[in-house]
């Protein structure tokens, strides 16, 4: 356990210091580097994967809730906007991990190399969206939550990679994009974690140390370090080339999408 905890407080700095760096999200590191340690440790192959973004979700609430206090100070969190897109946001989390724990590990892994796939080519070719092309309504503000929070539950994310892109689409300056994404992400994985952590109360196999599908060990180690290194990150991100770091960045998210693809 000793060693889950150390292998988990380094990849907290890792996510939070790219996180930072590059405004990628946590679970884009921290989950393949869970899968690769549980499979190590000799967890249940059946609950590897939905351990992994479980525990990955439930670390989001804490740099989530980090990150959005730091953009209200700033004056760019549009509360208002927010607050429309969670009820749809925290539906689809909670229906994102109902279909994770009905899914076979291997299908779950293959949807989470999908997604790894799609934001390698978004990074790799530096595709950015059309400012203003989509008009404003409430009710796209909650069939896109929903899709936004089911996709992020099932892959353990805070749902930046998918919020970011509507909001600009949706005439927000990306700087206020970016900080009601922050906010979004506190519903999706207080919701994610919740339904992950009752849906696994009683499930048989689990690891020592497990709360639901959340493993706490992993958990706390992430939590301690990841919140200063996303600070230091973005304070980096001023003096790297962050566009070229970000393609740099991409060709290790296809090896990590190729390896659970193939593996």
């Amino acid at each position: 356990m000793i060693e889950i905890i150390v292998i988990s407080m380094l990849t907290g700095v890792l996510a939070g210091f790219l996180g930072g760096l590059l405004g990628i999200g946590g679970g884009l590191i921290i989950v393949p580097v869970l899968l690769i340690v549980f499979k190590h440790q000799g967890f249940e192959q059946e609950f590897i994967m939905i351990i992994a973004v479980a525990t990955s979700l439930a670390s989001v609430i804490f740099t989530a809730l980090a990150s959005s206090l730091a953009h209200h100070r700033l004056g760019t969190l549009n509360w208002d906007k927010a607050l429309q897109m969670i009820p749809g946001i925290a539906i689809g989390a909670l229906c994102g991990a109902m279909i994770a724990e009905r899914l076979a590990s291997n299908w779950l892994e293959t949807v989470y190399a999908i997604f790894l796939i799609l934001v390698g080519l978004q990074m790799a070719f530096q595709l950015e969206p059309r400012q203003g092309t989509i008009k404003k309504s409430g009710v796209l503000d909650f069939v896109v939550s929903w899709i936004i929070g089911l996709v992020s539950s099932l892959v353990g994310i805070g749902g930046g990679t998918l919020t970011v892109p509507y909001l600009v689409s949706c005439r927000y300056p990306m700087r206020n994009a970016v900080a009601i994404s922050c906010a979004c992400g506190i519903p999706i994985a207080l919701a994610g974690a919740l339904s992950y952590l009752v849906l696994g109360w009683n499930a048989g196999g689990m690891p020592a140390g497990s709360l639901g599908y959340i493993y706490l060990p992993a958990f706390a180690g992430i939590v301690v370090l990841s919140m200063p290194a996303a600070r230091l990150g973005a304070r980096w991100a001023y003096k790297l080339p962050v566009k070229h770091l970000k393609r740099y960045f991409s060709l290790l998210i296809f090896f990590m999408a190729a390896k659970l693809l193939f593996q």
